[in-house]
């Protein structure tokens, strides 16, 4: 070999442990990356499970599920994150338990306003007698879902006899509140027309041919206004959507018990 093509040579090899080398840094600087990410997104996870655990007074062992979609160290650079999920099943509400999942779009960190953040409660058919016992003269004894309604059970008393009833109740919201209004009725077991049941029994049917407002703002913060109410055909469940005000992480009365 002449020394031209050994001159030629050397810098090709000089090169090789500076591409190592650099193929190492970067290795580290991604692994890095993620374990900063890693952490990060532990400590957001954590610090929104125990936020949630202290404002709504959840037990301690109470189980709840947090998502963050994205990179979480650009987000916290940021001030915001983009979007966060937080769902948990059998949550007590006073006398009711219920599934709870909250969507909430760029939350900051360091308080103020949340956008675009609503909240999702199940109520399955073995919690609705709990949730309707508060309603004066409403039927709770037996109570189901056969969707799209509420389905009760009662008697109207008539000459001192017990006249079977039974009720389809559609779920519906006004101004925030949630009524139930009756769709259909069978009287001992036929089905009849409410003016039918008027006619026949005259003002005892306004005992049951009526609608029948629940309150469900005192079971829950003060932030949230029933927007949707609707009947889950494949869990038997009644689902309800709110409304979360934008600045109820700032104001701490948002987060009280609210009332109708």
């Amino acid at each position: 070999m002449s020394a031209g093509e050994a001159g030629a040579t050397t810098p090709r090899r000089r090169v090789w442990p500076w591409v190592v080398s650099f193929a190492i840094v970067a290795a580290l600087v991604v692994g890095a990356w993620f374990a900063g990410e890693a952490i990060a997104r532990d400590v957001v996870v954590g610090t929104v499970r125990e936020e949630v655990r202290t404002n709504l007074a959840l037990p301690a062992d109470q189980q709840i599920d947090v998502e963050v979609p994205g990179l979480i160290i650009p987000q916290l650079l940021g001030g915001r994150l983009d979007e966060v999920r937080i769902a948990a099943d059998d949550v007590p509400v006073d006398q009711v338990i219920a599934d709870i999942v909250v969507d909430a779009k760029d939350v900051p960190l360091g308080g103020g306003d949340v956008r675009d953040a609503r909240a999702t409660v199940r109520i399955d058919e073995e919690q609705l007698p709990n949730l309707l016992q508060g309603v004066e003269g409403f039927p709770v004894d037996e109570i189901g879902i056969d969707a799209p309604d509420i389905t009760a059970q009662t008697e109207l008393s008539v000459f001192g006899l017990g006249v079977p009833i039974a009720l389809s109740l559609t779920p519906t919201v006004e101004d925030g509140m949630l009524v139930l209004s009756p769709a259909s009725i069978e009287v001992a077991g036929a089905e009849v027309t409410a003016d039918a049941v008027r006619r026949q029994f005259g003002v005892v049917a306004e005992a049951v041919l009526r609608d029948w407002p629940v309150c469900v703002a005192q079971y829950l913060p003060a932030g949230l206004t029933l927007v949707g109410v609707g009947v889950d055909v494949t869990e038997s469940a009644v689902v309800a959507t709110f409304d979360i005000a934008d600045t109820m992480l700032s104001d701490a009365s948002l987060r009280e018990r609210g009332s109708c």
